[in-house]
């Protein structure tokens, strides 16, 4: 707790605080990133062989069968999502599976699935992109502001 918060609580307050925090169990921090490396590990894997098999099979080069690899990837993750696997998985490797974009897909179907009984438009539609919005704004956001630096950097690298 800051300490602002903490100088507006009573006493007693500031007791209980400190009684509760010294009763919260420590979080496992070690074991916590050795699984989230080893799961995004492995999502990164599947997805360096479902690019490997569009290179192979359908004579994609490195830079084209980006794409289609990014499809299937997100397909898969709806897919686990609607029949409740990816969900565990995420329990299990924690950040390794919210940071590639199969968390952003799991993310959006989650909040589909929640919010389908209220309709296709207000629910799925309406609460899909309530997640989705806030990541979107800001990818183009940060998008934006690194252009902006490439810019600047590119003409005063030519002065």
């Amino acid at each position: 707790m800051s300490s602002i918060k903490r100088k507006n609580l009573t006493p007693v307050q500031q007791q209980y605080q400190d009684f509760a925090h010294a009763r919260e169990p420590q979080r496992p921090i070690v074991r916590n990133c050795i699984r989230a490396f080893i799961a995004g590990g492995i999502i990164c894997t599947i997805g360096q062989g479902i690019q490997w098999f569009f290179m192979t099979y359908f004579n994609f080069d490195e830079k084209t069968a980006g794409d289609p690899t990014v499809a299937v990837l997100i397909l898969l993750s709806v897919l686990l999502t609607s029949f409740g696997v990816y969900d565990h998985l995420a329990q299990w490797g924690g950040a390794g599976t919210a940071v590639p974009v199969t968390g952003f897909a799991n993310t959006i179907a989650s909040a589909s699935l929640d919010h389908k009984s209220e309709g296709f438009v207000l629910g799925v539609g309406g609460n899909m992109f309530k997640i989705a919005g806030p990541v979107i704004v800001y990818g183009v956001f940060s998008a934006f502001v690194v252009a902006i630096i490439k810019v600047v950097i590119n003409l005063l690298g030519g002065m």
